[in-house]
């Protein structure tokens, strides 16, 4: 595809593209060849591996204040709230500035880039709180927090994994000079079993006309020859979302060290009718009936989120299909769509390209309004282009999610080492963006995930933890059989719980549950401390011995007025901290329980992070907790029953995990 001038012309489109202003940066002129990357050798594109994933892993580049012993001092004592100028005032009276891209946004960041928002704001104050000074985060309590075995960078705010040469590879997208969203370019880690890590020299930067505010979400496909060629989406220098092509300058390299951009970039502009800054996030590609490849990219059209789709011979000229892969009215924008297949037979996962009468195909989207990841399950139409949800009422963005906590910016890409289709998502942080830039970084990459069609319910996904997880569980404690009373609170003795793996079942008195009279008032997740007939019942985590901090994951079992049972799965964040600048949310959804299964729930505790799943995976949750008293050797774990008739009897098996081992 070639550009002549900012009023690009489609060749598909008789028409120009600034129907919606978009401002297009000019051609390179021949003063500014120093800029171009090397010529791209032509090659022919075979099967793909995987997409890069859109998590964003965020850590910081300024240094907490430390005190003789190397913790206990406040770090955020000193700081009210910063005036227009960025000076925050002291309690001393005096007054310090912050540097401009240090300062805690007053607007969310990311959003006048034409991203979804990237910060929390400096304080996160509940209903009628009035604004006050932040807490006063001690260095120890900062340290704890950083997780032992999640993926993130030493330091600083931080796309996804794929499988090449015997290794995973992980490029994520990073801010190497803060813990705020911003600056980005592409760390890169590489990992022999998707846990331990090695961090390797950034792979891609900033430099280009096309890619200068930013070298955003990429995907990768493997060529003929074994070598790869990635598609990423890039904010030009103003600020037009397009899409580029690079590929590694030696394929040979098991480290993919060095990438090279191609000299005619960018492959794809915004077309005729879509928004300059809605047009981002290009997909694995896949294979058509004719021989090409397929990808899709996300945008909007009013408020209807949109995948646009195109097929490609080369990766270097594109041609839009008519219509779309998908839409869904009042969803708005669709951000880091993925598209992939799922077996109905079998318990591997499937290469992208991968279709059939045993097949459907899972369309998922993260939504730029609301900053959650929703999917659906359908059929695709491999001749037209076009992909239809199973049920309507559960369509993209009003159905199912991933993951009813903190979970965005999911990308699954196809192991085919393992045959497995593997989830990762970006976990944001809940805390106020000035404790964030104090104990200098800031989100993180979740455990990955196995993805598989839940052959039980025909109407879900099934997430688990990848089995390589287990290889950090140390030595374990197990409790059969243990009964909780109605309004009881049982400690389970397993030393402190700040880094653990559990699995856990539960059975409610089935006399006491067939007793309890239904009735039409809808349930949804409220706090653990509501009591009801049949729950909540479940565990409590980073919880400390007097219960002043507490993390109740729970079931709660409702029982219609046409006798029917529907249960719930939720997180209680209420309680969990007594910090005032840290969001205290209660989440969940209902999860599918089919006649004659017991509830069950496994948790990985890893410091502020806690991910937890329902019924093999059917209902998923993450959280990020910031106690103050229930860290370290104070972070104890209990069962509780705040039931108002029924007991429970739980049987356990709790795991101390070790870290995992990342090298800088």
């Amino acid at each position: 595809m070639v550009f002549s001038n900012p009023l690009f012309t489609s060749p598909y489109i008789n028409e120009p593209t600034n129907l919606i202003p978009c401002p297009y940066a000019p051609l390179l002129g021949e003063d500014d060849r120093r800029f171009e990357s090397p010529a791209a050798k032509r090659r022919r594109p075979t099967r793909f591996i995987l997409l890069l994933l859109a998590g964003l892993l965020a850590v910081g580049a300024l240094v907490t204040l430390v005190d003789e012993k190397g913790y206990g001092k406040s770090v955020l004592s000193k700081f009210i709230m910063p005036n227009d100028e960025g000076i925050m005032s002291t309690s001393s009276g005096l007054s310090e500035t912050l540097p401009e891209k240090f300062r805690p946004a007053r607007v969310p960041r990311g959003v006048e880039d034409g991203v979804s928002a990237k910060s929390n704001g400096q304080f996160l104050l509940g209903e009628g709180e009035k604004e006050s000074s932040p807490f006063e985060w001690t260095n120890k309590m900062l340290a704890w927090q950083r997780s032992a075995f999640h993926f993130q960078p030493r330091k600083n705010w931080m796309n996804g994994p794929l499988f090449y040469k015997g290794s995973y590879h992980l490029f994520y997208q990073y801010n190497p000079e803060g813990a705020v969203w911003g600056n980005i370019v592409w760390g890169h880690a590489v990992s022999k079993d998707l846990i331990h890590w090695r961090h390797l020299p950034i792979a891609m930067v900033p430099d280009q006309w096309y890619d200068f505010n930013g070298v955003w979400t990429g995907s990768a496909t493997i060529l003929q020859d074994g070598q790869l060629v990635m598609l990423y989406t890039g904010s030009t220098n103003e600020s037009v979302q397009v899409q580029n092509l690079a590929y590694p300058a030696d394929p040979s390299d098991p480290f993919l060290t060095k990438w090279v951009k191609y000299p005619n970039n960018p492959v794809l502009v915004p077309p005729p009718g879509i928004h300059f800054k809605d047009f981002r996030d290009p997909t694995t590609a896949w294979s058509t009936p004719e021989g090409k490849w397929r990808i899709t990219i996300g945008s909007k059209v009013n408020k209807t989120g949109i995948s646009l789709v195109y097929d490609t011979e080369d990766f270097k000229t594109y041609k839009l299909l008519d219509g779309v892969l998908h839409a869904v009215p009042g969803t708005g924008m669709w951000e880091c769509v993925d598209f992939y297949p799922v077996s109905l037979i079998d318990e591997n996962g499937l290469d992208t390209s991968v279709n059939g009468p045993a097949v459907k195909h899972v369309v998922k989207a993260s939504l730029d309004d609301d900053r959650n990841d929703y999917y659906a399950i359908g059929a695709y139409d491999e001749v037209n282009g076009k992909w239809i949800p199973d049920d309507p009422k559960i369509d993209v963005g009003i159905g199912l999610r991933y993951d009813y906590g903190f979970f965005y910016a999911s990308k699954t890409f196809y192991d085919q080492d393992k045959k497995r289709r593997v989830l990762w998502g970006w976990i944001t942080e809940t805390d106020s963006e000035a404790a964030d830039i104090a104990k200098g970084w800031a989100s993180l990459q979740s455990i990955p995930r196995t993805v598989l069609f839940d052959k039980k319910t025909g109407t879900n996904v099934l997430q688990w933890p990848v089995e390589e997880v287990e290889k950090l569980r140390l030595s374990s404690k197990s409790f059969d059989n243990v009964e909780v009373k109605p309004g009881s609170i049982v400690p389970l003795d397993v030393g402190s719980a700040t880094q653990s793996d559990i699995v856990a079942e539960f059975e409610i008195d089935k006399e006491i549950k067939e007793m309890v009279n239904g009735t039409n008032e809808e349930y949804f997740c409220r706090a653990s401390a509501e009591r009801g007939a049949l729950g909540p019942f479940g565990l409590l985590v980073l919880t400390n011995n007097d219960q002043s901090e507490l993390t109740p994951i729970y079931f709660y079992i409702a029982k219609g007025i046409d006798g029917n049972f529907k249960t719930f799965f939720c997180a209680d964040q209420s309680r969990s901290s007594e910090a005032n600048d840290v969001r205290k949310a209660i989440y969940g959804s209902t999860v599918p329980v089919l006649e004659g299964e017991k509830l069950s729930m496994r948790i990985l505790v890893d410091h502020s992070i806690v991910e937890s799943f329902a019924q093999g995976g059917r209902t998923c949750i993450t959280s990020r907790v910031y106690p103050t008293k229930a860290i370290y050797e104070d972070a104890q774990l209990f069962l509780f029953n705040n039931a108002t008739g029924a007991k429970v009897k739980a049987s356990l098996k709790i795991w101390q995990m070790k870290s995992a081992n990342i090298k800088v």
